[in-house]
């Protein structure tokens, strides 16, 4: 009998400790992964906050109680044109809206003077609208309106920046007595982030000042470009004289686990310290290969997010290690992304994305730094074609990447990849 298990004692493989890991992406999908415990380094992007059984309920209790603010009943006055700035992407914002004009007509505002503002991509995904949870009397009288960036008439003149810079901006807002910002809290690097007064500003403005804020320059958060452009959002802030916001810190897949109102800044600190306490990490060092997930439905599986998620596991991976990131996305490259199709260089492609600057250049500049310091691994909805035309390697199940985890001496797993920020002690 011994000399059956000879062969097995005299194999240190036998006494690798394993456990498994599981890797959380889109509405429902995993991947399992079988590592030993020296090799799997981190598992992060889980957040520890529970998440709100009731958004509708804590918002109107942060509206009730807002920080260092009156409450909206002694902001407002009957006849008061109030504006709700829905932030692109805000988690379960519906149900936030619905409370907001529920709590604004308590406070007597006419519902024919307020006014739902959503942006073009929120509405070509259904979100947004408040209309379905509000009471038929009051549905029937409050206004929905999308932005339309391209459309002169709907924008307004607000002022010229001390930097030179006209503000242009719906024409609802310019016109309001009152803007409400409803936002969703992100880390202070996350591209295309600027602030709790970024959804109004530059989200409602014209077509100009959403392509300069869509500088690569912006990618850097501790960059003089992308301080003077928060500086910019804040000053625009100040002339529409906004000083209240309501802000969620989001959770995972769609969830919400604060509502926040009140005094802006006192909001923003608030929601910086929420938001560190749910989604920071520290890693003990860099991995050779950090597998990352996107969560949320079909409507979450963004370029934008997708550049997200580059963007963090970028600050985690080894020179020369591998990416591998896990979606749903389906959604065609745009035409940054297909610059670097082709190219003659990332970096010739990368100097015509800084020069256009069209509406994908932050996620395609991400793709670009990513594969120059290694290996870009996709699992997807994309054609197999596609993946490897932008130089990423496809993959066509989880198996696929549980393999990949194998081939590696160190792994990182980064969960809710958009939302986590993760450092190297």
């Amino acid at each position: 009998m011994w000399r059956f298990w000879l062969p097995f004692l005299l194999n240190p493989l036998v006494f690798a400790v394993c456990s498994m890991a599981v890797l959380q992406y889109g509405a429902d999908s995993s991947v399992s992964l079988e590592l030993a415990e020296d090799v799997l380094s981190a598992e992060c992007g889980t957040p520890r906050d529970r998440p709100l059984d009731d958004v509708a309920a804590a918002a109107a209790d942060a509206l009730s109680e807002p920080l260092e603010y009156p409450s909206l009943g002694r902001m407002t006055t009957p006849g008061d044109r109030v504006v709700l700035a829905l932030g692109q992407g805000v988690p379960q914002v519906a149900q936030i809206a619905a409370t907001v004009i529920r709590t604004l007509i308590d406070a007597g505002v006419g519902a024919d003077g307020i006014t739902v503002l959503r942006t073009a991509e929120d509405t070509a995904h259904d979100l947004g609208d408040p209309s379905g949870l509000l009471d038929d009397r009051i549905a029937t009288r409050i206004t929905l309106a999308t932005h339309d960036a391209e459309d002169r008439k709907q924008l307004a003149y607000l002022a010229t920046t001390d930097a030179g810079e006209q503000i242009l901006l719906d024409r609802s807002v310019h016109d309001a007595d009152l803007v409400l910002p409803i936002g969703c809290v992100q880390a202070p690097a996350a591209p295309g982030y600027y602030g709790v007064h970024g959804a109004v500003f530059p989200a409602f403005s014209d077509r100009k000042t959403l392509r300069r804020y869509r500088s690569l320059g912006s990618l850097d958060a501790r960059s003089k470009f992308k301080k003077g452009l928060i500086r910019e959002v804040e000053e625009v802030a100040w002339l529409l004289g906004i000083n209240f916001t309501i802000q969620v810190v989001p959770g995972g897949n769609e969830s919400v686990l604060h509502v926040l109102a009140g005094q802006s800044e006192a909001v923003a600190r608030r929601g910086r310290e929420l938001y560190d306490a749910a989604w920071s990490w520290k890693v003990p060092a860099p991995a050779s290969l950090v597998l990352v997930g996107i969560d949320g439905e079909a409507r979450r599986q963004t370029w934008l997010d997708f550049g997200r998620a580059l963007h963090a596991a970028a600050e985690l991976v080894e020179d020369g290690g591998s990416i591998a990131v896990c979606c749903e996305l389906a959604d065609a490259p745009g035409p940054a992304l297909r610059r670097l199709i082709g190219a003659e260089s990332r970096d010739s492609a990368l100097r015509k994305i800084r020069k256009e600057r069209p509406v994908d250049a932050l996620p395609a500049a991400e793709l670009a730094r990513a594969l120059d310091r290694g290996k870009v691994y996709l699992l997807s909805r994309l054609e197999a074609s596609t993946v490897e035309e932008l130089e990423m390697i496809h993959v066509a199940s989880p198996d696929e990447l549980a393999r990949l985890a194998r081939l590696h001496d160190s792994c990182i797993l980064l969960s809710n990849a958009p939302h986590a920020t993760v450092a190297v002690e």
